[in-house]
């Protein structure tokens, strides 16, 4: 029982990181030209990297939302599936 729960965990876990990997690159993609460009200009607004970020993070979002749904579908699914094995309801 504690095997399967710890499966679930690291799949949990890998699933995450699946889905967050890429919105994390391209949040810090953007913050990296963001920060070169105020460098270079001596622009010091603390606001003006948020925009972008958020900008590229919903673009990313609606690119990548169906592939993103169907890996957490497909990780419920098989969670759900294998329910009855952690549980060990009598």
């Amino acid at each position: 029982m504690l095997d399967q729960a710890l499966n679930l965990s690291q799949s949990a876990m890998v699933t995450a990181g699946i889905v967050l990997l890429p919105l994390l690159l391209a949040s810090l993609l953007v913050g990296l030209l963001v920060g070169i460009f105020q460098a270079t200009t001596q622009i010091q607004e603390m606001t003006l990297s948020f925009l972008p970020k958020i900008l590229v993070l919903g673009l990313m979002l609606y690119l990548g939302g169906p592939w993103f749904l169907r890996i957490l579908v497909d990780f419920m699914h098989n969670t759900l599936a294998s329910f009855w094995q952690v549980a060990h309801l009598p």
